[in-house]
């Protein structure tokens, strides 16, 4: 593994590479950064739609905020969850579209990354931002919760970063993976309560005769309590649980070693694999 002062020296290259991701996301574009918040809406609209209107999803009431909207409860989660997505897809290619560069100098290569990482985590900034105004326009304030909402976008981008160091050399070496995680996305992206609330999800469910602890199994998901977090502190304007934001830290932690520790495996061959 590269030593700290390795990471240091590369901190204007860091820099430099995030800007180019931030530069180069909507480059050519008419609408340039605009599309950072048409995106998240265009998604709220069909969700809205589908879920609100024909499924008839009703939103809980904030506790003790009171509010009831199904759209600021959608964006609440919605929002973590597209940082989570773009940061695993993002940091994915970022070895294979950065050839050139490991095969000519060295770096720390682990600071592509968290560049890519990094430029998606401005991304959301600016989206929760915007939806700060609005949940403070209907009258929620959210503005003391502010701090807990930036410990939880750390410890999102931990996990993140920690996927993302996994996939990005696995993926150099097994090109399947970018075709795979895709799907495995969308299958994650239902199985977390975005679009509907934790409430519908039944603790047991029986299969072919054979009791099986669902709520036990989809709680295992970080993902979960991650959103749920945020909806806590953003919607309902109270602290996560205890026990929920343990468990956030400790897949924060766990997921930035182990990807760590993958990258360092399969690093010594990456500028002859890409």
């Amino acid at each position: 593994m590269p030593s700290l002062s390795e990471y240091v020296e590369s901190r204007e290259l860091a820099t430099n590479l995030t800007l180019r991701e931030l530069r180069g996301k909507y480059k050519r574009s008419v609408l340039g950064w605009t599309w950072s918040l048409l995106n998240p809406l265009a998604s709220v609209a069909i969700y809205g739609v589908v879920f609100a209107f024909f499924l008839k999803i009703e939103p809980p009431v904030g506790h003790p905020s009171g509010l009831h909207s199904f759209v600021l409860f959608l964006l609440c989660a919605l929002l973590p969850w597209n940082l989570f997505s773009s940061g695993v897809n993002a940091s994915m290619g970022s070895l294979l579209g950065n050839a050139n560069l490991i095969q000519k100098v060295y770096f720390p290569r682990e600071l592509l990354v968290g560049t890519a990482v990094a430029a998606n985590v401005i991304t959301l900034l600016i989206e929760l931002g915007v939806l700060l105004i609005v949940l403070l326009i209907v009258g929620n304030m959210v503005l003391p919760w502010i701090p807990v909402m930036l410990a939880l976008v750390v410890l999102l981008a931990l996990i993140v970063t920690g996927f993302g160091l996994a996939l990005s050399v696995l993926n150099v070496y097994f090109r399947d993976m970018q075709h795979f995680i895709p799907i495995a996305l969308q299958a994650l992206f239902y199985a977390t309560p975005i679009v509907y609330p934790i409430s519908l999800v039944p603790d047991d469910a029986t299969v072919l005769g054979v009791g099986i602890p669902v709520g036990w199994l989809y709680r295992l998901n970080p993902l979960v309590h991650v959103v749920q977090a945020f909806r806590s502190v953003l919607y309902d304007l109270r602290f996560p649980p205890f026990r929920s934001t343990a468990y956030i830290v400790a897949w924060a932690v766990g997921s930035l070693a182990f990807g760590l520790w993958v990258f360092s495996r399969l690093d010594r061959r990456l500028a002859e694999e890409v």
